[in-house]
């Protein structure tokens, strides 16, 4: 939790702090200024043969900015500023839609982005073992993604306080208004717009493993709770194996949804081990959702939803979804890694009557990882998914996809 508070703190941040009327020395501001970020390039590429001109072509980019000032010893004023889609604060898109910038002569060109304040706050610490986040800041829970360095992220305005005594942390925090119905993969008809937000958390961080319990509510629009438990085994000098059970549950409010009240639950139960052999790594992990439904995050890149390239189980109804990966290290720091995902998962009625057959999903990619320097990272994938089932019974998706990226952080 403390690595948790600090990229909260820290990691999100601010320009704005800066006044004319109290001026200082230059060489004094600039001192007490951290500066961090990211910047990212990706190419991707899709064409799916089962549908003619069904055609993916982008070049995408996101540029992430944090600023912290220190305003005195108890407190920070944090800010992020970034280039990109101005209302998930994703990828940057000529018109704002956060699908990139068209790689292709389609009269689209070569567009821009908008440069957005993404996190405004100030962090307190004058209680002790104690951090106070008052302003607009990253949502860091399991539900939600509050800094990314490739995706959509979700924030909020309200106050986050955290405390932690020997190896509890316990938190709570209030938002009276968040971007979860722009940003994000949650629609906007699961929530009310500008409804406010409840969180609250109690953690322990044992020796070899931790433990941590969530709670998580909107007004009028849902109410979820997030047990999960983590930890890492040293079985050798260079044999680690790391494991995770998890398991979510959340509820629709009922005139929200419109659906019957065993139709508005949703649940997803998911455990996973991987491992490190010396030059060897590889990852299995099943995750099964909820008969009535699998919706428990607001965003797939969020801790509670199981995401592949492709594949993902965030939305999908009583499903088995089954992931694998191995990999080897070909330099210290080369590694190809292929992976594996299969989805099965039942018609989705009553959310989408239109569905009248079950679910099959399949993937299969290798991805070549290349760290050039610390702070320079790279990869080339390519795979193929295939998709068939809910409202035509046959398979409608086999595309090949290939993607480039380029992340450098600072």
């Amino acid at each position: 939790m403390r690595k948790i508070s600090k990229i909260s703190l820290v990691a999100a941040v601010a320009v704005a702090g800066f006044s004319t009327a109290n001026a200082q020395p230059l060489e004094q501001a600039i001192k007490d200024v951290e500066v961090s970020g990211s910047v990212v390039y990706r190419y991707d590429n899709y064409d799916n043969d089962k549908v003619s001109g069904d055609r993916t072509d982008n070049n995408q980019y996101k540029i992430g900015l944090n600023l912290s000032s220190k305003v005195n010893d108890y407190v920070k004023f944090n800010s992020r500023f970034i280039v990109g889609d101005k209302h998930n604060m994703g990828w940057a898109s000529a018109n704002g839609d956060g699908k990139g910038l068209s790689a292709r002569k389609d009269g689209v060109g070569d567009g821009s982005a908008d440069v957005n304040l993404s996190q405004a706050y100030f962090g307190l610490t004058a209680i002790p073992n104690t951090v106070v986040n008052v302003g607009k800041q990253g949502l860091t829970t399991p539900y939600t993604v509050a800094v990314d360095q490739n995706g959509n992220e979700q924030s909020g305005t309200g106050i986050l306080a955290l405390t932690t005594v020997d190896v509890i942390t316990a938190g709570a925090g209030y938002f009276n208004a968040t971007n979860l119905d722009k940003s994000g993969d949650i629609t906007p008809s699961h929530l009310k717009g500008g409804s406010d937000l409840y969180v609250a958390t109690l953690q322990g961080d044992l020796d070899f493993v931790k433990l941590e319990s969530w709670y998580l509510g909107v007004q009028d629009s849902l109410n979820s709770y997030t047990l999960a438990a983590t930890g890492n085994v040293q079985l050798a000098e260079n044999a680690k194996l790391g494991l995770e059970a998890r398991y979510v549950n959340l509820k629709l409010d009922r005139e929200l949804a419109n659906v019957p009240s065993d139709d508005r639950k949703n649940d997803m139960f998911r455990f996973a081990v991987d491992g490190k052999f010396d030059i060897i790594n590889a990852r299995v992990a099943y995750t099964k959702t909820g008969k009535h439904g699998g919706l428990t995050a607001t965003d797939q890149d969020a801790k509670n939803t199981s995401l592949g390239w492709a594949l993902t189980s965030l939305g999908k109804q009583d499903a088995d979804y089954w992931q694998a990966a191995l990999g080897a290290d070909i330099l210290d720091n080369l590694n190809f890694t292929v992976h594996y995902g299969n989805l099965k998962a039942k018609e989705e009625a009553p959310f989408s009557a239109a569905n009248t057959s079950d679910l099959k999903e399949e993937e299969v990619y290798g991805q070549l990882t290349y760290k050039m320097s610390k702070n320079l990272n790279t990869y080339l994938r390519y795979g193929n998914v295939t998709k068939e089932g809910y409202d035509s019974g046959v398979e409608t998706v086999d595309q090949n996809r290939g993607r480039i990226q380029v992340a450098y952080t600072f």
